[in-house]
């Protein structure tokens, strides 16, 4: 069916910010009419009225770890699907450590293959550097890539050694696609179980130092430099990184970066009751950190806010903190934790709309927007919807979710994948 969305905010950087009608037919984009349009739509179109809201390109989280193939207790890849078009997400990049790794045309075959059946969110495999995620040797990046992976990334695990950091970089720059790098020094690392600081003094928990991140960062962007190959850094969290990253941009780098939304929403005093829902990779850092965090996001420093949803049951959950998962379910919360952002003034509604859909498909090589002729993933949102986080309501298999009872205020309304509803919100 086509649609008629009337009356929203259009928001596609660089081409339109303002009241607008967005017409789809086939599955595109067929029009885009400014104003306070009141054309009769055409016949058999749905007409979706958008007044108070915003209609953006489809978002895209670039950092998902869905648990299939291996642990689908914990997520499939419908469920995570279905969970990233609740959250307004199109499409989602799915990091390659499963059980089996995602090292072979096959799996990534198989991820595409149940992505389809999902029909909800588009799915982008990121395929692993090294097989088995061990470190040791490349994978096949041509086949990879001529299969459908976006990327390649060791994510969950850094790469130590730099010589293979070097040959990836290298390797995936003559297929043109990035390297996403997990910045973990694993010497520094070592028995962590939250930042290292007061906080984790004063609860008698092993810490992990910032440098911990920021010193893998400085070499992967060396490396980077080196081979002009295009770096994604994941997850940052220390201010330390994102100065890194600044400089780097500076210089004229082909780097890029993103975080999560804990990194700006939380701080290592989340984990003064021990919840294991506080517990991730790298850990919730200081307020400084999290300061640096927002100024790297409004000053363009990180590039995209992605979720690192990590599912994990209560198995893995409801144990000693030192023992638990590191890692949180992000996808049905990250649009309202982002808009903090915009309702406390740190970013422009336009910035987020960057930060969170076209920045993302800039970073995957991809033409994207809410032009004629393209096609139609579009996020609604309705940014003044205040409601609570309640995770008994996820669409997600797991509940690993440190905002639970957080009020919030906007969330998605609708999401469109190729033209058709693949969620809506019933009730506003």
């Amino acid at each position: 069916m086509d649609l008629l969305i009337r009356g929203g905010r259009v928001i596609d950087p660089g081409h339109c910010d303002g009241v607008a009608d967005l017409y789809i037919k086939d599955g595109k984009i067929a029009g885009l009419t400014h104003g306070e349009g009141s054309e009769a739509p055409p016949a058999g179109c749905r007409v979706v009225d958008a007044a108070g809201m915003v209609v953006t390109p489809g978002l895209i989280d670039l950092h998902v770890h869905f648990r299939e193939p291996g642990h689908e207790y914990k997520e499939t890849i419908a469920s995570g699907c279905r969970a990233a078009a609740a959250g307004g997400f199109t499409a989602v990049c799915t990091m390659p450590n499963t059980v089996p790794v995602n090292d072979c045309g096959q799996i990534t075959e198989f991820v595409l293959a149940q992505a389809r059946q999902a029909a909800a969110a588009r799915v982008y495999p990121v395929a692993a550097v090294s097989p088995g995620l061990r470190g040791e040797g490349l994978t096949e990046f041509a086949e990879l890539k001529q299969c459908g992976a976006v990327a390649f990334s060791d994510d969950g695990r850094p790469i130590v050694s730099s010589l293979l950091m070097r040959r990836a970089l290298e390797y995936a720059r003559g297929f043109g696609l990035p390297v996403i790098s997990h910045c973990e020094d694993p010497d520094l690392s070592d028995g962590g179980a939250m930042n290292e600081g007061a906080v984790a003094t004063r609860l008698g928990l092993s810490g992990i130092p910032n440098a911990a991140e920021s010193v893998m960062a400085m070499r992967d962007i060396a490396l980077s430099e080196l081979t002009g190959g295009a770096l994604h850094i994941a997850h940052v969290s220390t201010a330390q990184a994102v100065q890194v990253i600044r400089q780097a941009k500076a210089r004229g780098l082909r780097v890029t970066a993103e975080t999560a939304p804990h990194y700006f929403a939380l701080t290592d005093e989340a984990v003064q009751e021990y919840d294991t829902n506080t517990k991730m990779y790298p850990p919730l850092r200081t307020q400084a950190d999290s300061d640096a965090i927002r100024e790297g996001l409004a000053d363009g420093t990180l590039d995209a806010i992605a979720s690192d949803h990590a599912p994990h049951s209560s198995i893995e959950k409801m144990v000693e903190f030192d023992q638990a998962a590191n890692g949180i379910i992000g996808l049905e919360t990250s649009l309202s934790l982002a808009l903090t952002l915009v309702h406390e003034r740190v970013i422009s509604m336009a910035r987020l709309v960057e930060l969170m859909a076209t920045g993302p498909a800039r970073i995957l090589g991809r033409d994207y927007g809410l032009q004629t002729g393209m096609a139609a993933d579009v996020t609604v949102f309705k940014p003044d919807l205040e409601y609570t986080i309640d995770v008994e309501q996820f669409v997600s298999l797991s509940r690993n979710c440190p905002f639970n009872g957080w009020p919030v205020k906007g969330r998605a309304v609708m999401t469109i994948v190729g033209g058709r509803v693949v969620y809506e919100l019933t009730t506003t």
